[in-house]
């Protein structure tokens, strides 16, 4: 069976870049979201995220009639769910276990329209059984139809986990060149699942059972996030012991068989950030490396934030007719990394939401990406500036390495606190 039209339930980072890829190859796509302005912006041929590229093809495909975006399903061929996968709520030291009421949330809302020989795909990151999951809250709101834990392969309705691994600001590129790991419930739900892809895929689509695919998402940013540990592990020990952490990774690096990642302020976004939790929430006893890296990396923002307010004491020390309302901290970056606006779990954004928490001095923000003062630093003495017009700061704190502040390098005599290792090398 051919798909003719295509659902993609969530137009975020992931939903709505792959909503317009099925569009451009002639597709009729169907994008949904509960947001009504994101519907209300891909309907004028606009995009919500900055992403390079997306937004002519965006355009292209509401102009030529093969995109339109929607708040309530309707009916398709095949479903593509890109919703969130927060945490749920629990206590500081507590493991983080996933919140799946979003997953939830989409089955429930397509359910409705679904029919048989519709193909159900679920593309968040997800823990381990999730899919199977998503396959029984279908079942239960409808009993006539078939899926595939009940009937096999010759379910009513095809089943299958299929993972993004994309880059942020390389998107448009990954989501058609990256090979894809597809999980069916049976083999006919992979074998479709294929099928749906290779409208635009070009790179290998391999297929695996559901949860292994579930699990690749879960190991590859658990690597990750293990190897940017022990680079921000290393930072700290290097800042005790007096050495340039990025000339040692530099030396380092040219072993012929090592590869040591650059450190920074912590880890941040929808991914790296939160998917090892799913690992170590479901086998805390075994996932103990993946467990002290995760600890290591959510630690790094409070080893900067002391960096910030030793720069202080050192201040008002030099300074005695000076208070801590005098000083000023111009802070650069909030994204979670280079050249985009997501804000997801950023390190940069909490570090910040720190200092304007503590600090009653002028606070500036520089942020290239982003038009309007997040509302949690929204206040008095917080200030958004244009790298070019932000006045010299008497503690400039580099958070994000954006191509702005590389091609503007700061010029200063005031404290710089350097998370990315730009000022040390410029």
């Amino acid at each position: 069976m051919s798909f003719e039209t295509i659902s993609v339930v969530g137009l975020g980072y992931i939903g709505l870049p792959t909503a317009a890829m099925f569009a451009s190859r002639k597709k009729k796509v169907i994008g949904v979201d509960v947001n009504q302005n994101a519907v209300d912006t891909v309907n004028r041929g606009e995009i919500h995220i900055v992403e390079p590229e997306l937004d002519m093809i965006v355009r292209a495909a509401v102009t030529e009639g093969y995109l339109k975006a929607v708040t309530s399903p309707e009916p398709a061929d095949a479903f593509l769910i890109a919703v969130p996968t927060p945490f749920k709520p629990c206590a500081e030291g507590e493991i983080p276990e996933p919140d799946l009421r979003y997953i939830e949330s989409a089955c429930k809302a397509i359910a409705p329209v679904l029919k048989r020989g519709d193909l159900v795909i679920l593309e968040s990151t997800s823990p381990v059984g999730a899919t199977e999951q998503m396959a029984e809250w279908l079942a239960e709101v409808r009993p006539e139809l078939s899926f595939p834990q009940q009937n096999g392969e010759n379910a009513d309705v095809n089943v299958a986990h299929c993972p993004e691994r994309v880059l942020p600001g390389h998107v448009v590129r990954e989501l058609v060149e990256n090979d894809r790991v597809i999980g069916g419930l049976s083999k006919r739900c992979s074998e479709r699942s294929v099928e749906l892809y290779k409208i635009f895929v070009q790179g290998d689509c391999v297929i695996t059972n559901a949860r292994t695919a579930e699990m690749a998402k879960l190991t590859e940013n658990s690597c990750r996030d293990v190897q940017i540990a022990f680079a921000n592990e290393l930072s700290m020990i290097c800042d005790k012991l007096d050495i340039d952490v990025w000339e040692l990774i530099s030396l380092a690096n040219r072993h012929p068989r090592i590869n040591i990642l650059q450190p920074g302020p912590g880890v941040g976004g929808h991914c790296i950030a939160v998917d090892p939790w799913f690992i170590v929430s479901k086998t805390p006893e075994e996932a103990r490396i993946i467990h002290t890296a995760r600890k290591v990396n959510d630690l790094k923002p409070e080893w900067v934030i002391n960096k910030v307010k030793i720069a202080i004491a050192d201040i008002l020390q030099a300074n005695p007719e000076k208070t801590a309302k005098d000083v000023t901290i111009a802070c650069y970056g909030l994204a979670f990394k280079a050249d985009i606006d997501d804000l997801r779990e950023s390190p940069a954004l909490s570090i910040t939401e720190q200092i304007c928490n503590f600090h009653k001095g002028q606070i500036i923000l520089i942020e290239p990406n982003i038009n309007l003062i997040p509302e949690k630093l929204n206040k008095k003495n917080v200030e958004l500036m244009n790298v070019k017009d932000a006045i010299k700061a008497d503690i400039s704190v580099l958070l994000v390495d954006h191509k702005e502040f590389k091609e503007n390098l700061i010029v200063s005599n005031t404290f710089l606190i350097d998370t990315k290792g730009l000022w040390a090398e410029s």
